[in-house]
Formats: C-alpha cells, structure tokens, sequence
C-alpha cells in the first residue's frame, strides 16, 4: 500500500505575516483538493472542526488541546474580528487527521505528551486498515526552542504511544509539528530540514518534500507560517 501523507500546521487559519482576516477555509481545500490518502493538521481552531469534513470530502479524527474560553459561538465571533490577533487564545486549539473515505479507518485515541506548561501538548492515531496496516500518528509539540530536549522528549512519547497502539505487524508513520529540527528518533527514517516531519517505521518513505512558498500564495497571501509537508509512504505486508 502506498499512501500520500500530508501534515500542516495552519496557524489558526492565519496569513504569513498575519492578517485580520482568517483563511481557514481556503487552506484545508487547498491541501486538500488533490484526494491524498491522509492529512495531518495541527493549530486548528475548536470551531472549525465540525467544518473540516465538508471542507475536505475526508473524514475527520480530531484532539482538542485547548478548549474554548467560552463555549458556543461567541470566541469564534470574536476571534474572527481580527484573526491574526486573537489566534487560539479565544477559539481554543486542536489537532485533526483527515482520511480519505476510501480507507477503513479506526480512532484510536490521544495521550498527552507534554509535562509541563499552560498548553496540553497531545499525539492522537488512527490505523488504516489493509493487507499492510498502518498506524498514524498526529503530534504538535511544544515549542521549546531554548529547551530542544523538552520536544524531542514530547516526539519520543508521542512514537511510544503510537507504537503501543498499533496493531502487530503495523507499519508506523508519526507527522505532525516536532518543534525541533532533529527529533532523534531509533528506528524511524530520516527527518527532513525544518521542524515538521513525517516519520516511519517498518515503512519506506519513497519521496518528502516541502511545498515551496508560492504553492501556498493565494491572491497575494501566503497561507500559515509552516509549509505543508508531503511524503509518500510505502508499506508492504507483513
């Protein structure tokens, strides 16, 4: 089985640098439009996650990691008054895992990987069903940049959890917001330059790219402040 595998941070639906206006929509059809297989998303606001399943055609597996400060419409009223502003302060925070329809899909939970801090820092998976099965997990971690053990040790529960999830003979694919460069994860393929990966296990990574600036500009805007990291993943049957 091979799949196309992205992961982005959407940087609560801002522009790069940040707008008033918010753009949430137009980046999950971007990403989108082309059917991959699975899509990693972190920094989405509570609000929209009801939304992310129209938007995309994908069906949507979601960890909130910051509730809303008030429930119900008004955080996201305000939010959207000035979208770079506000950002999740208001309209909370999730991470989300689109999956084609066309794939058998479980939810198989989230853990909380961070220790410390305001903000839960949370790994969620699902597993892909087929000949070759394939556990995938989702993590944004914290951003610790003075501190790089303090991710790295995050991206180290979240690959334990993933693996204790997975069923026997899984391949194990963890994306998702590393926060660090180089993770240092045994057994895991190689992480490409920047702080978002795609990592496998028992897996072949036959390509990884990072989509270049201008694939992200729309009508002079440039989406988020992370690119979209795209990997095609390959598994065979154990």
């Amino acid at each position: 089985m091979e799949l196309l595998l992205r992961t982005w941070n959407l940087f609560h639906g801002n522009a790069d640098p940040p707008r008033r206006a918010g753009y949430l929509r137009a980046m999950v059809e971007l990403v989108s439009s082309d059917g991959p297989d699975v899509i990693c998303l972190q920094e989405v606001p509570v609000w929209a996650l009801h939304r992310l399943d129209d938007w995309s055609g994908m069906r949507r597996f979601e960890a909130v990691t910051r509730p809303p400060l008030w429930p119900g419409p008004l955080s996201k009223w305000l939010t959207l008054a000035h979208q770079g502003f506000f950002r999740s302060g208001l309209a909370g925070q999730a991470n989300a895992i689109l999956v084609a329809p066309r794939h058998a899909t479980t939810d198989l939970g989230h853990e909380r990987i961070s220790r410390h801090g305001r903000e839960r820092r949370l790994v969620h998976a699902v597993r892909i069903a087929g000949a070759a099965g394939v556990t995938i997990g989702n993590l944004h971690a914290s951003n610790d940049r003075v501190h790089p053990d303090v991710p790295r040790a995050e991206a180290a529960r979240a690959a334990a959890f993933v693996e204790r999830v997975a069923a026997p003979g899984d391949a194990v694919v963890l994306a998702g917001d590393f926060n660090v460069a180089e993770p240092r994860l045994a057994g895991y393929s190689a992480p490409r330059d920047g702080i978002d990966h795609v990592l496998a296990r028992g897996a072949r990574v036959a390509s990884i790219t990072s989509w270049p600036r201008e694939r992200r500009r729309q009508n002079g805007v440039v989406l988020s402040d992370h690119p979209v990291v795209e990997a095609r993943v390959e598994t065979t049957p154990s």
